[in-house]
């Protein structure tokens, strides 16, 4: 899977907002500075963010954006479909929706399994987990393969 800049970035403001708290909106200015992401692109992932419902904003002096719910109700799968669509498919169509013929027809769960896999970390993953730093057990258990740590 390869995790694009957009989500990078998406994760890291959502993680952002939660690390700072409920009290008052966070300008995305603020955001862009703290966590080192270029100010033009984070402010059309807080749009999608927006869209998605997992963000509100307000304008005027005052105004910036919060998280519209709890970040232990936000997984981190919720966040990467605002803002890049489905987890898993395959040249824009689900994997249960594929076919394959001859060699190949086992193929469509390989990538059904992939979407399983991907589920199982991102969709029980909350923002809430990486703000406080406590990820999931299972998350951690897959650290601890051999060859968690390195890139093939």
């Amino acid at each position: 899977m390869r995790i694009t800049a957009k989500v990078d970035y998406a994760v890291r403001a959502m993680v952002a907002l939660t690390a700072r708290g409920a009290e008052a909106p966070i300008t995305a200015e603020s955001i862009a500075s703290d966590q080192e992401i270029p100010g033009a692109f984070l402010i059309k992932i807080l749009a999608d963010l927006r869209t998605a419902r997992l963000i509100t904003s307000h304008r005027g002096a005052l105004g910036g954006h919060q998280l519209a719910r709890s970040p232990a109700e936000i997984s981190i799968a919720d966040v990467i479909r605002a803002v890049e669509g489905p987890l898993a498919d395959v040249h824009g169509t689900p994997p249960e929706d594929l076919s394959y013929q001859g060699a190949a027809s086992a193929l469509r769960e390989v990538w059904l399994a992939t979407r399983v896999a991907l589920r199982e970390v991102l969709e029980e993953t909350t923002i809430d987990d990486v703000a406080r730093g406590e990820l999931p057990a299972h998350v951690t258990a897959a650290l601890s393969r051999p060859g968690a740590d390195r890139r093939r």
